[in-house]
């Protein structure tokens, strides 16, 4: 079992944080789970706890902090099965309208925004599921960078392939889980890149653009914070970014990123710092 604590994972956690935390067993949600939603108190916001079963709040008796903002109404807790059906794949653009109508309502309530950690586990069951899961994380993702929301969406491992968990994992600037070489994430004006792209992760990144799309004919994508990418992982953003009729715009502080797409003669690729 993973023992690092939230705090651990992420220092200097800001109002729009989009964490991933795949987790081993209940206990364990529940535990860090807690740790965000204070978190998210200490900042102002109001704090939801979304997770399977009746009585919610007794699994935060534990964080008396908690236990004082679900009285005053600070914090909530809402059972799964009351927002989602179980297995059936959510639609995305939908679900994230419910997030904002409730960033807006916590906002004109006087929160600073709106936090939520989900046990999402019961929600990417299926491969349709999964794939329209994946198109949410990103679009909410997006709407993170512009808006006061943050979420912390577990997946349990035991109930799920590890496939599914590295494809979510990958999907967020922040997660838990060391098997996913590389993050894809929002960006005022494109997407993000960090960790490592190699040949073994091409199909994962062909996956993750899969869920994000040029925006007036241009895909910009930040490769300042990539460790490591190599010729399979920008043939792939060409190609995606061809797919789709745009121009690849690459953030780089890194010269030998642009050497890389002269010799692999990829063209419609800008380069900006």
């Amino acid at each position: 079992m993973r023992t690092s604590g939230v705090t651990d994972v992420v220092l200097g956690m800001h109002p729009n944080d989009h964490l991933c935390w795949p987790f081993d067993d209940f206990a364990e949600f529940r535990t860090r789970a807690a740790e965000f939603l204070v978190d998210g108190l200490r900042l102002g916001q109001r704090a939801c706890y979304v997770a399977r079963g009746a009585d919610l709040a007794a699994d935060l008796q534990a964080e008396p902090v908690l236990v004082e903002a679900l009285r005053d109404g600070r914090a909530q807790a809402i059972s799964l099965e009351s927002q989602y059906t179980s297995g059936t794949a959510v639609t995305p653009a939908a679900q994230v309208g419910v997030y904002a109508a409730a960033t807006r309502a916590a906002v004109e309530a006087g929160f600073t925004g709106l936090r939520v950690a989900a046990d999402a586990t019961t929600l990417v069951r299926t491969p349709d599921a999964l794939d329209a899961f994946c198109r949410y994380e990103h679009m909410i993702d997006r709407y993170m960078t512009a808006e006061p929301f943050s979420a912390m969406c577990a997946y349990q491992r035991g109930e799920l392939p590890e496939p599914a968990i590295v494809r979510l994992s990958s999907l967020h600037p922040v997660n838990n889980a060391w098997c996913a070489p590389f993050r894809l994430h929002a960006t005022a004006d494109g997407i993000a890149l960090d960790g490592e792209i190699d040949w073994v992760s091409r199909d994962l990144l062909e996956l993750a653009l899969e869920n994000t799309a040029p925006r007036d004919g241009v895909l910009h994508v930040d490769t300042t914070r990539l460790a490591f990418i190599d010729h399979h992982g920008l043939i792939a953003l060409h190609d995606f970014a061809r797919a789709n009729g745009a121009t690849l715009v690459l953030r780089s502080q890194r010269s030998a990123l642009a050497r890389m797409v002269s010799i692999l003669g990829l063209d419609g690729v800008e380069f900006v710092r």
